[in-house]
């Protein structure tokens, strides 16, 4: 069969699912008339019932077609699997390696001495986000993040000790079906940038480069105080498998946007962008303008932020904003007006010579641990309490770029929002949608008055709520200047809501199994008016990939994975060379599935089946979902079946 070389991704733990879809805007010739696709309907699946299904990574889902000459096809989807994350596929220094083993800074795996006598790599059982890029010189490439390592090869946590990576993919298409197979992976060199901390979900900006997160990052202050903090002992851990040098940690080289560019022969370049803030990044979604973006900040106590860039599609320079969130509603999972306070611009050059200058928390604040005169109160995610910080005079600008979430609640913005994760574009509508996995903790009244503020007062929604952000332009900031984008978010609402069960159900299900609970990873088709949306949710014993049409508001089930699995990587791509994909990854397999209260399968049985067919936290599935017909051609209309 004739092949298109593609992008492919390494994916550790990981499943890539790439639904092939026919182009809303393709078109063949009939008598008399050009045909087009009219529309695209997702019919669901039903949730895993049996240990077969609970176990695989799958979809018995299918796609109506509607046509502009009145036809509707059926195109039932199915599940390939490309490879295991553990299979060595990835080539590093002309050695073949898993392709979620991290490599140092000098580009060689990193070992795994967990187990006296027993060396082997470190495998990364949690890969996340893919961007599947736009044709390079007729390629197609994709990047692949491998988030963490869940556990050593001694069986235990690894999480935050062990450097993480990205892998660059090159695919082969096939031209008549679409079909994709691995051709190269390659591991992505951050040894310009000190390495690379967990990184969660990513997207693709419209200039075709990669961005990627750094998600948790390391608390300076903790780092400088508290010897046996996991701030100091991930961050030296990490220097130490990294450098080979556990002096060399620093948590202010973490936690920042990196950017990924690929040469059409296959190089990278890798930039971290200081100007964009440092905080827990979860993705970051560029507007239609090339320079105005949006954030997730993932944790307890977060802050929903804003960049404006000086130069469309240059991210080395901007100014960075905090949201303010002014309620107004309980219903529906809450709404609000964001108001925007302003924190400072910066070029990456600058922060970047800050932190070579060796600088520290206590040289950015004083502190105090009572309420003290000159002093603000403020409780933001990386301290876990309320705090009372004096900026110390001149460091606004390391405060803004190198505090962000502190210097935000410092100003008064809101640093109440939890597991804030996903974040789309619907470029027609102006509006932008945002997850949040878990609506509890700092988003619930706080009765107690325990918080130096209470700006959210929402319901408590365990399963959690996606968002839609509202974008207008004319906008001024807290103190009355104009904000430079007409993409600038005014409102909050909420779009769809999970449904939190009194008690687990049959299958350890602790949430509504037919709605969404703990959207995570979101993605939006323009073409297809849907939007994507994957779950990180311990409320679901297995995960899944949800689409929901904007338009007719009909949510479908298209894919399960594994139980105890996240599913991870979701990327809506509605044209490469003539077809769709909606990539998706598994992390974890089988994790936390032993704690839950499961009746309707034997437990043991499944966790075995889990273990024997995938291996619990150690490994994944990486394929796609098939099924679908080219972009380019029309299927024939006279024939009795889609084939």
């Amino acid at each position: 069969m004739k092949k298109r070389r593609m992008g492919k991704k390494g994916v550790t733990a990981a499943l890539t699912l790439a639904l092939t879809l026919p182009a809303l805007t393709s078109a063949c010739a009939e008598p008399s008339q050009q045909v087009k696709i009219d529309s695209v309907k997702f019919n669901g699946m039903k949730a895993p019932t049996t240990i077969d299904e609970m176990v695989k990574t799958y979809t018995n889902a299918s796609v109506n077609v509607k046509y502009s000459n009145g036809k509707v096809r059926n195109f039932p989807l199915s599940y390939k699997q490309l490879f295991k994350s553990e299979d060595k596929v990835a080539t590093v220094k002309g050695e073949k390696i898993p392709a979620g083993t991290p490599i140092d800074v000098n580009g060689n795996p990193i070992i795994d001495k967990s187990v006296p006598g027993d060396k082997t790599y470190y495998v990364s059982d949690a890969p996340d986000s893919n961007s599947l890029l736009n044709p390079i010189d007729g390629k197609l490439f994709m990047v692949t993040h491998y988030e963490y390592d869940t556990i050593d090869a001694a069986g235990k946590s690894a999480y935050g000790l062990v450097p993480a990576s990205m892998s660059l993919t090159t695919l082969d298409q096939d031209e008549k079906t679409g079909e994709l197979k691995p051709a190269e992976v390659k591991k992505i060199d951050f040894s310009a940038v000190n390495g690379l901390w967990i990184p969660c979900n990513g997207s693709t900006s419209p200039w075709n480069t990669h961005l990627g997160s750094e998600e948790y990052e390391p608390d300076a202050r903790n780092f400088e105080f508290d010897a046996s903090s996991t701030a100091r002992t991930w961050t030296e851990s990490f220097a130490q498998l990294y450098f080979g040098d556990k002096s060399k940690a620093n948590p202010y080289f973490y936690g920042y946007i990196p950017e990924i560019t690929v040469q059409k022969n296959g190089n990278t370049k890798v930039e971290k962008h200081y100007s964009a803030g440092r905080f827990s990044h979860e993705v970051m979604k560029m507007m239609p303008d090339n320079r105005t973006a949006f954030y997730g900040d993932d944790g307890n106590y977060t802050t929903m932020f804003m960049y404006v860039a000086d130069k469309a599609k240059d991210l080395s320079a901007g100014t960075l904003y905090a949201a303010k969130f002014n309620q107004t509603g309980t219903e529906n999972g809450g709404s609000g007006n964001l108001e925007w306070v302003k924190l400072g611009h910066a070029k990456d050059k600058e922060i970047k010579k800050i932190i070579d200058s060796g600088i520290k928390f206590s040289d950015i604040f004083e502190t105090s641990t009572a309420p003290a005169e000159g002093f603000k109160a403020i409780k933001q995610y990386s301290y876990g309490k309320t705090e009372y910080l004096k900026l110390k005079p001149g460091k606004e600008k390391a405060a803004a770029f190198l505090e962000s979430r502190r210097y935000a609640a410092y100003l008064g913005a809101t640093s109440e929002f939890n597991k804030m994760e996903g974040i789309t574009l619907n470029a027609k509508d102006n509006k932008v949608y945002v997850a949040v996995s878990d609506q509890s903790g700092g988003m619930e009244k706080d009765s107690a008055g325990k918080d130096p503020v209470d700006h959210i007062q929402l319901p408590k929604k365990k399963s959690g709520v996606s968002y839609q952000l509202d974008l207008k332009s004319g906008q001024k900031d807290s103190n009355g200047n104009v904000i430079l984008s007409k993409y600038v978010a005014s409102t909050m609402s909420g779009l769809l809501i999970g449904e939190d069960l009194p008690k687990a159900d049959a299958y350890g299900n602790t949430a509504n199994v037919d709605m969404v609970a703990g959207p995570d990873n979101l993605s939006y088709s323009d073409a297809m008016r849907t939007l994507f949306i994957g779950e990180d949710s311990s409320m679901h014993t297995n995960n899944f990939v949800w689409a929901y049409n904007i338009d007719t508001k009909s949510l479908q089930r298209i894919l399960s994975v594994p139980a105890g699995s996240e599913s991870t990587g979701l990327f809506a791509a509605d044209d490469r060379n003539g077809f769709s994909y909606i990539m998706s990854n598994f992390q974890h397999p089988g994790d936390e599935v032993d704690k839950k209260d499961i009746t309707a399968v034997n437990k043991e049985e499944l966790l075995k089946a889990v273990d024997e067919q995938i291996g619990i936290n150690k490994t994944g599935g990486v394929g796609y979902i098939s099924g679908l017909p080219s972009l380019t051609k029309m299927p024939d209309f006279t024939a009795q079946s889609n084939k």
